[in-house]
Formats: structure tokens, sequence, C-alpha cells
């Protein structure tokens, strides 16, 4: 089976991507130990994880945690990877990030938010 042998390759390749401006708060930890979070909004979410800007200075490799709501109010709160750090303008960084654990629920999310997106559009009525 191919996905066995490429994971990596498979996922990224099949990863449903759509712009949207979804508030979240990211959270992570300073290399001094201290606790930060910032409130932001994405660029755009894919069923695997997000791009977003921040403030904070961080590193490729990074974890952090994000806090979003999906449309019915439920929180969600998962933990993710930064796998891309690019600078972007006012001295923020762009952050395009894996969602480690728990997947389902960022997918869960994803979903909600795509399908509530299509209805407000009138696609499912």
């Amino acid at each position: 089976m191919l996905t066995s042998m490429h994971p990596q390759f498979e996922e990224k390749r099949f990863a449903l991507r759509m712009a949207l401006r979804l508030p979240i708060v990211v959270s992570g930890r300073s290399d001094d130990g201290a606790t930060w979070s910032e409130p932001t909004e994405t660029d755009d979410i894919s069923t695997l994880g997000a791009l977003f800007q921040l403030n904070q200075k961080i590193e490729q490799g990074e974890n952090l945690y994000i806090r979003s709501h999906r449309p019915d109010g439920v929180p969600v709160e998962v933990k993710a990877q930064a796998v891309r750090v690019n600078a972007a303008s006012y001295g923020a960084s762009r952050i395009g990030v894996a969602i480690i654990e728990p997947k389902d629920s960022w997918l869960r999310l994803f979903v909600a938010w795509i399908a509530d997106d299509n209805v407000t559009e009138g696609v499912d009525e």
C-alpha cells in the first residue's frame, strides 16, 4: 500500500485547504519557560494544519497550542508544530503549522466551518 511507504507525501497531496479567517488563540512557551498567548486569525486552514500571522517570535519545530471554536460554539484545542516560519509585514511572522493531536478534533473543526460556509452561501439549499 502506497500510503504506508510515503505517508508524508500522501498527507500533503490530499490535504484539503480553504482560505478562512478563523479567530484563534495561539500559545506556547518562550526559551525561559514563560508561557505566552496571542490572539490572531488564520489566513487559511487545511485538514492537517493552518497558516496564520504571529507577533511572538518562534522557531521552526516549536510546539504550539491553538484554541478556537466550531460554528456551534464548541471549543477546540489542539497541539501543533510550527513547520514553516516566514517573515511577514511589520515584524510579524507567517507561521505554518501541522496539527499533532488530536487530529480528529481539528478535522471536525475544519469540516464544521466548511459546511457552515457552504450553507451561508446557499450551496446546500
